[in-house]
């Protein structure tokens, strides 16, 4: 007959199963491994003798045994981790800051907590802002128009609403706008929760004009888009007037 290692302690006192592999198969010691510490030690068995029969150490013997009272238990208890370096008073200082104002870098932020003695690194701080469902994103970009343009769009929109096809066909939509040549010329970032993208902290306002960059003049109608035709140097009267000229024309006529 097969012998298991705590048969030694008597069969009196330890029933062994064969079906039960309780052996265990890493550093951490499996649940029937521990409970079979219980089983062995309620009779009266010492930490010694339970250390030999089941091939562990008297340390890990004793540990079990000392949860077993104390919390009715052989489970892995809840272990506390790391403690966090941003206290709830730096989260909330962190929220407040980035709420005031979303474009707020994490350096910038770094150097706010410094100022209150919360020394982190600055992706601590971008996973405690997510965790709080505040992400870095790029903002979206949205014509910057005044009071008087949105007043004027809006009025537009009004009067043609119930405008026939007819209308629509025989409009033609023009505009000019400013490509950079570089593509953007600075990256930004701003700190928002979901669908809040186009709130309008939180999107990065465009203007039509400035340098590095060249300007173009388009428009479009019902049947598709006209050509594209580049500005060299200002956009005055004269300009605008050949524009209309040779450009409308050509799409007109096409």
């Amino acid at each position: 007959m097969m012998q298991h290692p705590w048969s030694r302690l008597g069969s009196q006192d330890v029933i062994w199963k064969p079906e039960l592999d309780i052996m265990p198969r890493s550093k951490e010691i499996q649940k029937q491994m521990r409970k079979k510490v219980i089983e062995i030690y309620q009779p009266g068995k010492g930490y010694k003798a339970i250390s030999k029969a089941l091939g562990l150490l008297r340390t890990t013997v004793r540990a079990i045994i000392y949860k077993w009272p104390k919390h009715g238990t052989v489970e892995n208890l809840p272990r506390s981790g790391r403690p966090t370096k941003i206290t709830p008073r730096a989260q909330r200082q962190l929220i407040q800051d980035v709420t005031k104002d979303p474009t707020t870098t994490s350096k910038e932020l770094q150097a706010s907590l410094a100022s209150v003695k919360v020394s982190v690194h600055d992706s601590t701080i971008r996973k405690r802002l997510g965790k709080n469902g505040l992400h870095g994103r790029v903002p979206r970009r949205k014509p910057l128009l005044s009071k008087k343009n949105i007043k004027a769009r809006l009025s537009f929109a009004r009067k043609h609403l119930d405008d026939l096809q007819d209308f629509w066909e025989n409009t033609l939509w023009t505009d000019e706008t400013k490509k950079e040549l570089f593509g953007r010329s600075v990256s930004h970032y701003v700190w928002c929760k979901s669908n809040t993208a186009f709130q309008k902290k939180n999107i990065m306002p465009t203007v039509k004009y400035g340098g590095g960059s060249v300007m173009v003049w388009g428009c479009f109608a019902a049947s598709g888009p006209g050509r594209l035709a580049v500005i060299n140097g200002t956009m005055n009267s004269a300009v605008y007037q050949k524009i209309l000229k040779v450009d409308v024309l050509f799409v007109t006529s096409s």
